[in-house]
């Protein structure tokens, strides 16, 4: 023993969180489906945040964007079709130290979710809202959605759609309290990851609707996008998300949008002639419901007794 220190402390080193600390289980999406893209981006962004995945979950309703769950290793709860962003919002107004993340898509959230997304939004809770939205019913194999191009043939609809498609953005933007606006395509993954990071890095209900690829019922949604990038409109701001010059060059049709300005985002919202992409809306002051939802979470039930029986003393007679 001579010769070896007597101090026998050993330094307790900082967690750190690698790609495959979040990884789940294998993914079973179509080959070519956007949502791998969304996937990924989620793995990076939980990574360089160093969320701790026991710390983290993932809420989803039904639908192929909704498996999201089960490819991230954190906690997840697979819910009912429509009913993601309810469950969700259940989740952090009893554990608003949890960080929440809802995968949800356009028949799951504009459709029979349509009474929650309108409502969740307004209560502004601290989560990030993914939609993706490929303008189809892909897991019931070519249905129409909301968001579905009117004239697409699908197999409700084989002579086309007979409806406009619902613009999920203006309607988002005519909601009370809301508070963060975004929509990205899935195949550009430096705007993917830097919409997603800054969603997560907002305090409110971060919704973020991605365009995503469905190559095998839905391959025209994207490819004229994808096809003629001029169609496409990217929202440029000191204030938006951040952007490299290599990025830039890809999008012909530029604007420069103040995030803060809701009639500006109103009305880019509102052009049908091009897609916007980027940060549409942003109010970081907007009230957070579960400021409210949460207090008295850290009373004994004898505290929360007392204060009961103080309520009812208010009716007796």
């Amino acid at each position: 023993m001579f010769g070896l220190k007597a101090d026998w402390s050993a330094d307790v080193f900082e967690r750190y969180f690698t790609l495959g600390d979040y990884a789940g289980g294998e993914a079973r999406w179509c080959p070519g489906c956007g949502d791998f893209a969304v996937l990924n981006t989620v793995h990076r962004v939980l990574r360089d945040e160093q969320m701790p995945p026991e710390k983290t979950v993932v809420v989803s309703g039904i639908g192929c964007s909704s498996r999201l769950p089960h490819y991230v290793g954190t906690y997840g709860l697979h819910g009912l079709h429509g009913r993601a962003l309810p469950l969700a919002n259940g989740v952090k107004a009893r554990r608003p130290d949890l960080d929440v993340w809802v995968g949800t898509g356009d028949g799951d959230c504009f459709s029979i979710g349509a009474g929650p997304w309108i409502h969740s939004i307004r209560y502004n809770m601290d989560m990030v809202v993914l939609i993706f939205d490929n303008g189809i019913y892909g897991l019931t194999k070519k249905q129409t959605s909301p968001t579905t191009p009117a004239g697409e043939r699908t197999n409700t609809h084989p002579t086309g759609a007979p409806l406009p498609a619902l613009n999920p953005l203006t309607v988002t933007l005519g909601i009370s309290n809301v508070s963060f606006v975004a929509q990205v395509p899935d195949w550009n993954p430096p705007l993917l990851y830097q919409a997603i990071k800054l969603a997560h890095q907002h305090r409110g209900t971060s919704f973020v609707r991605i365009i995503q690829r469905c190559p095998v019922f839905s391959d025209s949604f994207c490819k004229p996008f994808q096809e003629d990038p001029e169609r496409l409109l990217l929202l440029t701001h000191e204030h938006g998300l951040p952007m490299d010059e290599s990025v830039l060059r890809l999008f012909p049709e530029q604007r420069a949008h103040d995030p803060c300005n809701w009639l500006g985002a109103m009305e880019v919202a509102r052009d049908q002639s091009r897609l916007p992409v980027g940060l549409l809306y942003h109010d970081p002051d907007a009230p957070v419901y579960e400021d409210l939802s949460a207090q008295g979470l850290n009373k004994t039930n004898e505290e929360k007794l007392a204060v009961i029986e103080k309520a009812l003393d208010n009716f007796a007679i």
